[in-house]
């Protein structure tokens, strides 16, 4: 038996005539656990408290505030010191559970969610966690102070009321099937101490360590090298359901390093303790030695559930160059994934095929039914491949890079450009030149074969491997002609698609509209993604932006794995059962040291 709260939430799905109240809140009206329960599945009650975890990062940080544009935060600063109204469970698809909030009541006609707190909820300071820093955090984080993503995301939230010192109501401007769920989601923030201290990102203000209400505290910081976090003895939520046996560590060690071939080696030699492997060759073949074949060192896949979303080459749009989607579509002919993946990556990944790969949301076969109906308005304005080709990326088998150059070559010249003296030139004969922006000293193998393929085309690219700091920068302000960046996605996806892909993101500094999609087609389907009312229109709606993205030709797509490969240094006991839609670092949180 599941509990009152999923028959109440059952019940308002099918009736939506009356409010109702849960521990536990979802989109779809089910949610696995009941009222009361001792903990999620994934965790362990044998799970003891105690020790060091030492981890890594890349580059750099030079700030304390995770919700900042300016500047590069810690890693796991948000998830280790600020904590949500409400807890995503990492083994269902869209449900929630009470944290800070100990009850949840959406209202009957969706226009607004009412969050009881936990009366025992506090920050690390001792004061209890009230509705006034609900509203403050909402206020801010919608402010021109924060990262304008938080504005773009909580769009639709039109704003919390305090209705007593211990409750709070999110009004929302339109119905939206996952806005309650946004709401819960919010990390809270001290309106007393950033009253203080000041919210944005000036000079002293941003170091100051915050204060929040999670399980750490900052211990110790040494700017851009390493950062302590201690566990708070006194954290209120020690025994909570959503938080038994998780955040075991009493001190985790934050320490950084140049690139990731540096980080490996002083993994290797004990220089910290967990590290999420991406690079294919380290994997096969820099995973060895002594250490890994005696068990002290060791290295294993974790499956996973989660909707891969999609990796690639982007294209910066706003640039000239790629403005030209038959232009787009033949820099994405020129990369050879089968001899990469044989020749580089030991036949480890799979392409993509979707900008949902890995879930039932990626287009298939031919649009129809609600699908096709969501492309016909943009018909005329569209493709035509988006209502006759089901989605395939390029393959190279046999002949086929030979065939794909050709096809490329042919694009090139319909959209104006010649080959002359094996250069591509325009019309004014200008070359085809560009650069490829890198974050990753790894990443330049691949380049370096793409690059070689793009010059049987007479395109000169040029890679070349930047720091964190300035790679960041010149994303946020889209300073780049290529970068290689993945967009990630939810088993629901919703709000963070206007992040990604609509218009009002294209201009906004900051956003994730790394390709400067400007598309009435985009934008449209992007709202019907939003404000789907069922799971059936939310796929729709998913497959319909699939295939205007895919034929938009806005990137190169890469590839995925639907596994987590991590190499652990032999101290740590976890629970027998693992979650379904995971990172790395949250499966870290369900571990514990040895004694």
């Amino acid at each position: 038996m599941r509990g009152i709260g999923q028959l109440l939430i059952w019940l308002w799905c099918l009736t939506a005539t009356s409010s109702w109240a849960a521990h536990g809140i979802s989109l779809d009206g089910q949610v696995k656990y009941p009222p009361g329960f001792a903990g999620f599945d994934y965790t362990s009650p044998q799970a003891v408290k105690g020790g060091t975890l030492v981890l890594h990062d890349i580059g750099s940080f030079d700030k304390l505030n995770p919700f900042t544009l300016k500047g590069e935060a810690p890693l796991g600063l948000e998830a280790l010191v600020f904590e949500p109204l409400a807890v995503a469970s990492l083994d269902e698809p869209f449900s929630q559970y009470g944290l800070l909030a100990s009850d949840i009541e959406v209202a009957a006609d969706r226009k607004s969610v009412t969050f009881t707190l936990d009366p025992r909820a506090r920050f690390s300071s001792g004061d209890q966690v009230r509705a006034e820093d609900v509203v403050y955090t909402l206020e801010t984080l919608k402010s021109g102070k924060a990262h304008p993503f938080m504005n773009s995301y909580y769009q639709d939230i039109e704003r919390a009321e305090a209705l007593a010192p211990d409750k709070v109501r999110f009004h929302f401007a339109r119905v939206n099937r996952e806005l309650h769920m946004i709401a819960g989601q919010i990390r809270i923030m001290s309106k007393k101490f950033y009253e203080k201290h000041g919210f944005a990102a000036e000079s002293g203000k941003d170091l100051v360590p915050p204060l929040a209400s999670g399980p750490y505290v900052i211990d110790k910081v040494d700017l851009g090298r390493t950062i302590t976090y201690k566990r708070n003895p006194d954290y209120w939520a020690i025994d909570h359901p959503t938080r038994r046996g998780m955040y075991n560590y009493d001190e985790i060690v934050v320490k950084y390093y140049k690139d990731q071939t540096v980080a490996l080696e002083a993994f290797k030699a004990g220089e910290f303790d967990f590290i999420s492997v991406n690079i294919a060759k380290q994997w096969a073949r820099d995973m060895e030695g002594k250490r890994f074949s005696d068990g002290t060192v060791r290295k294993k896949t974790f499956p996973h559930g989660n909707n891969a979303g999609i990796q690639g080459f982007v294209m910066n749009t706003r640039r000239p160059l790629f403005a030209d989607r038959k232009v787009r579509q033949a820099l994405g002919l020129a990369l050879d994934f089968e001899w990469t993946n044989k020749s580089l990556f030991h036949q480890q990944y799979t392409r993509s095929t979707s900008f949902f790969s890995n879930s039932p949301l990626a287009a298939r076969g031919l649009p129809e039914g609600r699908e096709l109906s969501l492309l016909e308005p943009f018909r005329d304005t569209l493709p035509g491949e988006v209502f006759t080709t089901p989605l395939s990326p390029p393959s190279t088998e046999g002949d086929g890079l030979r065939r794909n150059l050709l096809a490329a070559r042919n694009l090139l010249t319909e959209a104006g450009w010649r080959v002359v003296d094996g250069r591509l030139v325009d019309g004014r004969g200008e070359p085809f030149v560009f650069d490829i922006l890198l974050v990753s000293p790894a990443f330049e193998r691949v380049m370096a074969a793409y690059v070689k393929n793009l010059e049987k085309l007479g395109i000169r690219a040029e890679y070349r491997v930047v720091d964190m700091a300035l790679y960041s920068e010149r994303v946020k302000n889209f300073d780049f002609d290529m970068i290689v960046s993945t967009f990630g996605q939810s088993q629901s996806p919703g709000n963070e698609q206007r992040n990604y892909w609509h218009s009002a993101a294209a201009s906004q500094p900051g956003s994730q509209n790394y390709a400067g999609v400007a598309s009435t087609a985009v934008d449209a389907l992007v709202e019907k993604i939003i404000y789907a009312t069922t799971r059936e229109e939310l796929t729709a709606a998913c497959r319909a932006l699939d295939r205007v993205l895919w034929y938009g030709y806005y990137l190169v797509p890469n590839w995925y794995l639907p596994v987590h490969r991590i190499g652990y240094h032999d101290k740590f006991l976890a629970p027998e059962t693992l979650p379904v839609y995971y990172d790395p670092f949250q499966l870290l949180m369900t571990w514990w040291l040895k004694p």
